[in-house]
């Protein structure tokens, strides 16, 4: 007679149910120490060690760039009057809506917003909070890179020109902004906005030393009979193009005021503690960085203007010709301006793309994955720069398609849901001011750049 083997009794539902939150708990614990590592490897996240003035340079890189040499050109479609409160209006509003964004970095105790779209989903929610700050940060930021493919190259042949003096060879704008663009290949490598500040300050000592040329040498034109002979009147010669000329200037206005599609990006590499928050590190940066904005705005804005009048190029630097061997320095100078702007628009896209790619499409994070995904980016703003080298025209469509937006009213709007200042106070006031002033750029400056492109691409040869 065979013994019944024993079984052993089942475990109490209390022991299953507390081992299955253990599971739980470690499993969560497992997903968020792999996402920290992860957020160790992305470029926004991966360095908290930058000094106060690294947000200064960073600032003037991200908006000292093409948009200041397009500063004469809007003036010249809006007039003295006009142009005057645009830009200094302009100036006004982004310093205040910048220092709102400044403010709101870390406004949740214990949280950093370190991206644009993660204020915008504390604000509006995780899922239209990303499709609202999204779509905009990524055309301002493309297209800013796309506009300085263009602006390199242009300013590449213009050295070239004025250094050869017509004794040499002609070369294609199509071949020059190659050349531009074959430099960020190696530069977009760099992992994080740390690595690169020695790019960004070389960039920011250049964005100043340029402007401060292109005023001087605009300042010596005037003095030596340019400004008498000068035509201040209206750049085009019938109402339908005076109209759209002042919707074209206004995006190119907007474009030049752009930097607040990285501040926090910028912000989130700068370290944090409660008793010292990142904020009063970045405002002096930005202080500083716009006391620099203000000096390169205005001197170079009036002051190309009031040296050519309307007859001014849209880069001003086109239109100054002596002394050539200054000049051709100065363009020089917005070649390695560009190289580090570039750069600077470009971390926080490298960060959405290698997100996406490591955390949603479950990629292995290294070397290859960024060197493919990388170059592919600045492949493709080449070859739209190289399809579509219209400088003036993108400036006014991506300004105010773009730039508006995310620069002018988005900060307020964000503002309004999450400080709830009192109604009809002065600081729910100054808001609606500055909402009602960005929508109605929004809505009307791409009119007068999708315009103007259309105007440049019929006497425009495919890649000639």
């Amino acid at each position: 007679m065979t013994t019944p083997t024993a079984t052993t009794p089942p475990p109490p539902a209390a022991d299953v149910m507390e081992q299955y939150v253990e599971t739980g708990k470690e499993r969560r614990q497992e997903e968020k120490l792999k996402n920290a590592s992860i957020d160790d490897w992305l470029p926004i996240t991966s360095s908290r060690n930058a000094k106060w003035y690294y947000s200064a340079f960073h600032n003037v890189t991200a908006m000292v760039g093409a948009g200041v040499l397009g500063l004469p050109f809007a003036m010249s479609q809006l007039g003295w009057g006009l142009g005057t409160v645009v830009i200094v209006m302009s100036f006004v509003i982004t310093l205040y809506t910048l220092w709102q964004m400044v403010e709101m970095h870390e406004m949740v105790p214990g949280k950093r917003f370190d991206r644009y779209h993660e204020l915008g989903q504390h604000a509006f929610g995780k899922r239209l909070g990303l499709w609202i700050i999204v779509p905009q940060q990524l055309i301002v930021e493309v297209g800013t890179d796309i506009v300085y493919m263009v602006t390199g190259g242009q300013c590449l042949r213009k050295f070239h020109d004025l250094v050869c003096h017509g004794a040499c060879r002609d070369i294609r704008l199509t071949y020059w902004i190659m050349i531009f663009g074959s430099v960020h290949f190696p530069l977009s490598q760099f992992p994080n906005f740390n690595s690169i500040s020695a790019v960004s300050a070389a960039a920011a000592v250049m964005s100043l030393t340029y402007s401060m040329i292109a005023f001087f040498a605009s300042a010596v034109k005037a003095a030596h009979g340019g400004a008498a002979a000068a035509d201040y009147s209206l750049r085009s010669s019938t109402a339908t193009g005076r109209a759209f000329g002042v919707l074209n200037a206004l995006g190119a206005v907007a474009f030049a005021y752009a930097g607040h599609n990285v501040v926090l990006e910028i912000q989130a590499t700068i370290p944090s503690t409660p008793e010292t928050p990142s904020k009063k590190p970045m405002w002096r940066g930005v202080v500083v960085a716009y006391a620099i904005v203000a000096l390169c705005y205005f001197c170079v804005g009036f002051g190309g203007y009031y040296a050519f009048g309307n007859a001014v190029e849209p880069n001003v630097l086109i239109s100054l010709e002596r002394p050539r061997w200054l000049i051709a320095a100065a363009n020089l100078m917005v070649v390695v301006h560009v190289v580090g702007s570039y750069q600077v628009y470009a971390m926080p896209v490298f960060d959405m793309i290698e997100t996406v790619l490591v955390k949603k499409h479950k990629f292995t994070p290294g070397v290859r994955l960024r060197l493919i995904a990388r170059s592919a980016y600045v492949a493709a703003t080449m070859f739209v720069g190289m399809t579509f080298p219209f400088f003036d025209g993108l400036l006014g469509f991506f300004g105010g398609f773009g730039f508006a937006p995310t620069t002018y009213y988005i900060p307020c709007i964000i503002w309004l849901m999450l400080r709830k200042p009192k109604k009809y106070g002065l600081s729910w006031s100054i808001n609606i001011i500055c909402i009602v002033i960005g929508v109605v750029l929004t809505l009307i400056s791409p009119i007068g750049g999708l315009r103007q492109i259309i105007l440049d691409a019929k006497s425009f040869k495919l890649y000639s």
